[in-house]
C-alpha cells in the first residue's frame, strides 16, 4: 500500500484482464482498494487512474458507480469521491453474515464429503502450512483465503460461493488493516486442521464448532482498530 505523500496509489494492468474496458477499469480499482492500496478515505483523483490505465474518463466513471454501489467508495456530488472507511456496525453485521452463510457450508460439507473433496481441502492446508514455514504472508493469507472459498465451493451451490464473497468484503479490507499478526498464522492452521479433521470424520456438531470458534476470532481482532487507527473508521 502507498503510504507516501504523493505518491498515488499502484493499480493493476487491465490489458491481460477478461470483460468490457469499465469491467476491467472496475476490476483493478476494486483489487486496489480491497488490499489497501488505496486506503480508506483516500481521494479517488479520476484524471490520474485514466493516466495510470491508459483510458478516458467514462469507463472510469461506470467503475466508479459500481464500487459506489458495493459500498467500496462514497460519491459526494460536487465534490471528492473517496474510498469509504470502516464502519464497525458494517463489519459486525458482515461478520454475522459470513458466519450464518459458512456454518450452514461447512456442516453440508461435513455430511456429504466425498473423499476426493477431503484431499482438496488437506492439499489447501498443507500449501498453507509450507507459506507460513517460508515467511511468505502475502501467499499465506491468499491461500487462507482459498480454504473458505473452498468450502463455499464444495456446497455445489454457485449462489453460496457469490454470497459469501460478497459479505466478506467488508471484512477482507479490515483484515489487511490489522496485518502483520505476530503468531495469529500459527494459531489460524491449528483452526483450519480442526475444521479439516472434523470434516474427515462426518462430525458436523464439531465442524460447526471448529468454524464457529475460528470465525469468532477476526472480530475480537479488528475491533480495538477502531481505538487505535480512527482515521480509518467512520
Amino acid at each position: 500500500m502507498s503510504d507516501i505523500i504523493g505518491e498515488e496509489p499502484r493499480l493493476a494492468a487491465i490489458g491481460e484482464m477478461a470483460g468490457s474496458l469499465a469491467q476491467r477499469v472496475y476490476l483493478s480499482l476494486r483489487e486496489a482498494i480491497l488490499t489497501l492500496e488505496y486506503r480508506p478515505g483516500a481521494v479517488i483523483r479520476k484524471s490520474l487512474i485514466c493516466q495510470q490505465l491508459g483510458v478516458s474518463r467514462q469507463p472510469v466513471s461506470e467503475a466508479i458507480t459500481r464500487l459506489s454501489s458495493e459500498g467500496l467508495v462514497d460519491v459526494i456530488p460536487q465534490s471528492a469521491t473517496r474510498v469509504s472507511r470502516f464502519s464497525l456496525a458494517d463489519l459486525r453485521e458482515s461478520s454475522f453474515l459470513r458466519e450464518a452463510v459458512e456454518l450452514a457450508a461447512v456442516e453440508k460439507v461435513a455430511e456429504q464429503r466425498s473423499e476426493e473433496q477431503l484431499a482438496q481441502l488437506s492439499r489447501t492446508l498443507r500449501l498453507q502450512e509450507l507459506l507460513m514455514a517460508d515467511g511468505d504472508s502475502a501467499g499465506f493469507y491468499q491461500t487462507d483465503e482459498d480454504f473458505h472459498a473452498l468450502l463455499m465451493e464444495l456446497t455445489g451451490f454457485p449462489g453460496v460461493v457469490s454470497t459469501a464473497a460478497a459479505v466478506s468484503t467488508p471484512l477482507k479490507r479490515a483484515r489487511l488493516a490489522i496485518l502483520p499478526e505476530p503468531g495469529r498464522p500459527a494459531e489460524v492452521i491449528a483452526e483450519h486442521r480442526a475444521i479439516v479433521e472434523a470434516i474427515r470424520n462426518r462430525d458436523v456438531d464439531a465442524a460447526r464448532a471448529a468454524m464457529r470458534l475460528h470465525l469468532g476470532q477476526l472480530m475480537s481482532r479488528i475491533e480495538p482498530l477502531e481505538r487505535q487507527r480512527p482515521d480509518l473508521f467512520r
